[in-house]
Parts: structure tokens; C-alpha cells; sequence
């Protein structure tokens, strides 16, 4: 029984590693061609300068990168509510879609260009193609691009750098990387099956001779980017559990390779950039294991039967099936969900309500510690946090002053890493606490008790980890949930990427020295393991009470 789950994961998971190794050196060269060299700069380079005009010439410190890096999220969120406001007078509408509810729009702008893409629509049913594709598409690559040109900033400053240009390393982000990936994978897409096409919705007579209307669109274009980017926002409403939307069981190989590929190559980027790829394996190696353990307690605890066919005459002997897509196998679901949350994708091919209590918990969990390979770039970003924490303790532990990659790590760099990883636990708990204990949460929820919590906490959760996903038993779509949830993402996407740029700035102004026998080696065992306890310690203490009133609490009602 458990031959088949082990190959799946390992054809995934494995495969996936060995092609990150090759893209983490494309995209090296893609973000990084003059390295540490002086020469002149390639013809990429220049053709994006002369793009991006005098606000593209010259270099930034961390202040000036971050002022481009919110400049430029502003205006991605002005156009994209412009558009979605005013899309029933604007062309590529046939289907006649109407303009959506104020806070709706609000929430899918931040929703999206913070690289969250958590829906409280069905993109069928609500948006024109212009919407999907110039508005919500479009930001799909640029907020993706956004965390790849934040990490390579941070990476050059780490190996005693100027930090760049961000309005070059967006440009190289999106049209270097990005976009040719993504073709690639459209090609696959198109190949397997899904939909590409202008048209309008078609309509079709059932053999019963009543006329059923089938959405359709550009499908494989968006879902490409969908998952390459960590966005996760589906074309349609039950995202790529929709036939259209993956319609076979290689299209699902192909987009849950895509989740988490470039997040893995992102790794390598940064190990090359620093100029230390024996450090990179580490980060690497951690992140990979605690993703095994997630996938593993996934997959085994849903091979339990589900309690809601507990009074059914029905055999359960293939584990719970409820919620999931049968043509896709019995352990294509949990793997996914550990995979689409370790990442920020929050794409679904299963119902994650649906999951058993403690395989529910796995997602969670992967939001919750929003390290493992995480959102493209800002996953390694927020590994750096946990790094910084570690290597503090670790130094105070020994008795000597921490370093990292020859930077003296003190008071203020800690302060700013704390701080990140606080506000992350606080819009969770917060914003958890406050729907819990009032009407906004409780009225519309579809399940009472500890599940009901879980649906609550794992919208935050999804919210503040950029991630997307839902327990969609919660009628979401609401102005309390709409604007709550908005605020979420936007902060949570910013703090994460400004604090650590300020703590490579803090860092730079400091003079960097050469490591010593005495200091903590980043490219061992003990790093390693030193890594791994500070990010399960922080992760245990910040959300083990609130897991103990949901997941926890519903598994020991109705799974014993």
C-alpha cells in the first residue's frame, strides 16, 4: 500500500530537486550576470536600463531599493482595481461579466499583488478575460518578480555588494526567467489537454437534451504562471481540481512540479550569488527534510477513513476520498497540499476542508513556519530570518560574538529578524481571535466546534503566509473578511521583505572580517540542526495553542 505513495513523492519531490540544480544556474546568470566582476554590463543589462530610464541607472542601497520596490506594488495595485472596477466597459468581455463588490475588488488587488492570490470569487463566474489576463495574470509575473528581484538584492549585499537596481532585476525577473519558463510549461499544458482559447463559454446539449454552459478562456496561459510563480489563483473556482483547469493525471505531475520548482532553484540563486553553494546545500537540505515530514504525516494520516462516511454502507479500504480527485490517485491530494503551502502558491487539486483533522494540520503547518522553499525569492528571505535568529543563539551559546558569511550579527539585526517573525505569529493569533469571537467569523461559518475554529485560523493562516489556499467550508465573501484579510496581505508581504533588506543594510555598514576556527561554521551538521530546532522552536511556541483548540482538539472528538 505505501510502495505507491513513496514512488509518487520521490518522482515529484526527487525530479524536482535535480531540475531546480540547472535553473538555480540559469537564474544566477539571469539576476546576477556581472557577479562580482566590474566590467561593463551585458546586453540584457542595458537593453533594461534604457527600458527603465534614468530610475534604472545607477544602484540602490537597501532604503532606496525598498522605496522602488513599494512604488512600483503601488502601482501594480492602481491598475489592477482600476481594471477589475471598470470591467464591464473595457473590451475581451464577451460573456458580459459585471463589476465585482467594492471590497471584493479591494481584496483581489491585494490579493494579488501581494502574491497571495486568495480568492473569494470563482474566476469563471466573476471576471472578463481582460481581468484574468491584464489584471490578474499580469501581476502574477511582475508580484513574482518582485520576490526574485528582492532575493537577489539581498544575496549581493550578503556577499559585500551593492544591493542592485530593482527596477533592472524586475525586468530580469519577469522576461529572464519567468516568462520563458512558463511558456515552456503552457506548451505542456496545452499538450495535456487544457484550454487556450478567446472564446466565449461554450454551450452544450446533455444527452438528457437539457443545454449545460461550459466557462473556458485562456486557461493555460494563466495556469502556468499560476504555479511557477507561487500565485496559486485558479482560472476557475475549484481551481485545479477542475477538469479544465488540470485536466489528466501528467497535466497534475506538471503543475505540482511547477509549485515548487522555482522556490528549490531560488535556493541555489542565492548559494551562487553569496558565493558559498555548501552553505546552500544545508539551507536546502533542512528545507527538503522538514517538507518530507509534513508529506509524510500528510499521506499517512489521511490513509485514516474519513468520519463523514462513517454511517454510510460503503467500504473504506484506500483511505478518505472525500474531497478528492479520484483520476489524480488517493495520495496526489495531501502531497499537494504539503507542497502548495510550503511554497505561497495555495493552488488546491483536493478540498482541503475535506482533509482529515491532523492530515489538515500538515498545511498549516507549512504556513505557519512560511520558510520551507516558500513564495519565489521571499522563501529564502524568510529562511534568512530564521537564520539570523539562529546563528545569534547559537554565538551566545558558545560564548562568541555571532557572524554570518563574515558580518558580525548584534542587537539591531536580531531586533528587525524578531520583529518580522512576531508581526507573522500576530496577524495569525490576531486577526484568528478577533473573527472567532465575534459575528464576522461565526455567522458565516459551515461547520461548528473545533473545525470551525480551523476554517478560521487556517484564513489567516493563508492570509499571512501570502499562501492563498482555504478551508473553503467559510463564506468568506464578506466586507469584514474582504478588508481584514486584504490588510493581512499587504503587510504581510511587505514586513517580510523590507526588515531583512534593512538588516543587509545595517549589516554593510558594519566591516565584514574573515571567519575564524572559533566561529560557528554555516556549511555543517551543527547548522544545520541548529536551523532546523530555532524554526521548529519559534514555529511550536508561536502556534501550538491555537493547533490544540482546532486540528488537534477535532482529531481526539471524531478520529478516535
Amino acid at each position: 500500500m505505501l510502495i505507491q505513495p513513496i514512488l509518487f513523492v520521490v518522482l515529484i519531490v526527487g525530479g524536482t530537486a535535480l531540475i531546480s540544480w540547472p535553473l538555480g544556474r540559469y537564474m544566477t546568470w539571469a539576476m546576477d550576470p556581472e557577479g562580482a566582476a566590474s566590467g561593463r554590463p551585458n546586453a540584457f543589462t542595458r537593453l533594461f536600463r534604457s527600458i527603465g530610464g534614468s530610475v534604472s541607472a545607477r544602484p540602490q542601497d537597501w532604503k532606496h531599493y525598498m522605496v522602488s520596490i513599494l512604488a512600483f506594488n503601488v502601482v501594480m495595485f492602481v491598475v489592477t482595481f482600476s481594471i477589475l472596477a471598470l470591467q464591464q466597459y473595457l473590451p475581451l468581455n464577451p460573456d458580459g461579466k459585471e463589476a465585482l463588490e467594492g471590497s471584493l475588488i479591494f481584496n483581489t488587488a491585494a490579493s494579488f499583488t501581494s502574491n497571495t492570490n486568495l480568492q473569494h470569487y470563482s474566476g469563471e463566474v466573476s471576471l472578463s478575460y481582460l481581468s484574468q489576463l491584464a489584471g490578474l495574470m499580469w501581476l502574477q509575473f511582475v508580484s513574482a518578480a518582485t520576490g526574485i528581484a528582492a532575493l537577489a538584492a539581498l544575496a549581493r549585499g550578503l556577499a559585500g555588494r551593492k544591493l542592485g537596481n530593482f527596477f533592472v532585476d524586475v525586468q530580469r525577473a519577469s522576461f529572464l526567467v519567468l516568462l520563458p519558463v512558463a511558456f515552456i510549461v503552457a506548451i505542456l499544458l496545452v499538450v495535456g489537454g487544457m484550454p487556450m482559447t478567446f472564446n466565449g463559454a461554450a454551450v452544450a446539449t446533455t444527452l438528457e437534451g437539457v443545454q449545460q454552459t461550459i466557462a473556458r478562456g485562456p486557461v493555460a496561459a494563466f495556469v502556468s504562471i499560476k504555479q511557477l510563480g507561487t500565485n496559486g489563483g485558479g482560472f476557475f473556482g475549484p481551481n485545479s481540481a477542475h477538469p479544465l483547469e488540470n485536466p489528466s493525471f501528467w497535466t497534475n505531475v506538471v503543475e505540482t512540479v511547477s509549485i515548487i520548482l522555482v522556490p528549490m532553484a531560488c535556493v541555489w540563486m542565492f548559494g551562487r550569488i553569496v558565493g558559498r553553494m555548501r552553505h546552500a546545500t544545508v539551507i536546502f537540505g533542512v528545507m527538503l527534510a522538514l517538507v518530507l515530514l509534513r508529506v509524510a504525516g500528510g499521506i499517512w494520516f489521511e490513509s485514516a477513513p474519513t468520519q463523514a462516511f462513517a454511517d454510510l454502507p460503503i467500504e473504506q479500504t484506500t483511505g478518505n476520498l472525500e474531497g478528492k480527485e479520484l483520476r489524480f490517485g488517493a495520495s496526489a491530494g495531501p502531497l499537494w497540499s504539503v507542497l502548495t503551502t510550503s511554497t505561497s502558491n495555495g493552488s488546491v487539486n483536493a478540498m482541503h476542508d475535506s482533509l482529515n483533522p491532523l492530515a489538515g494540520m500538515m498545511p498549516m503547518i507549512g504556513m505557519w513556519l512560511n520558510e520551507d522553499f516558500g513564495g519565489v525569492g521571499v522563501g529564502m528571505i524568510n529562511m534568512f530570518l530564521y537564520i539570523v535568529v539562529g546563528v545569534f543563539i547559537a554565538g551566545m551559546m558558545i560564548g562568541r560574538t555571532p557572524e554570518y558569511l563574515g558580518w558580525r550579527v548584534e542587537a539591531r539585526e536580531v531586533k528587525f529578524a524578531i520583529l518580522a517573525l512576531l508581526a507573522h505569529g500576530l496577524f495569525i493569533l490576531g486577526g484568528t481571535a478577533v473573527f472567532a469571537a465575534t459575528p464576522w467569523g461565526a455567522d458565516v461559518l459551515n461547520n461548528v466546534g473545533p473545525h470551525g475554529f480551523s476554517e478560521i485560523l487556517y484564513e489567516f493562516s493563508s492570509a499571512s503566509a501570502n499562501n492563498g489556499s482555504g478551508f473553503e467550508g467559510l463564506g468568506d465573501n464578506t466586507v469584514p473578511w474582504n478588508v481584514a484579510t486584504g490588510i493581512v496581505m499587504l503587510l504581510a508581504r511587505f514586513i517580510p521583505i523590507i526588515l531583512p533588506l534593512a538588516i543587509v543594510g545595517s549589516l554593510s555598514a558594519k566591516r565584514r572580517s574573515a571567519e575564524s576556527s572559533g566561529t560557528l561554521s554555516v556549511e555543517g551538521g551543527t547548522f544545520a540542526t541548529m536551523l532546523a530546532a530555532t524554526i521548529l522552536v519559534v514555529g511550536a511556541l508561536t502556534f501550538f495553542p491555537a493547533a490544540t483548540l482546532g486540528p488537534i482538539a477535532e482529531h481526539f472528538i471524531y478520529m478516535n
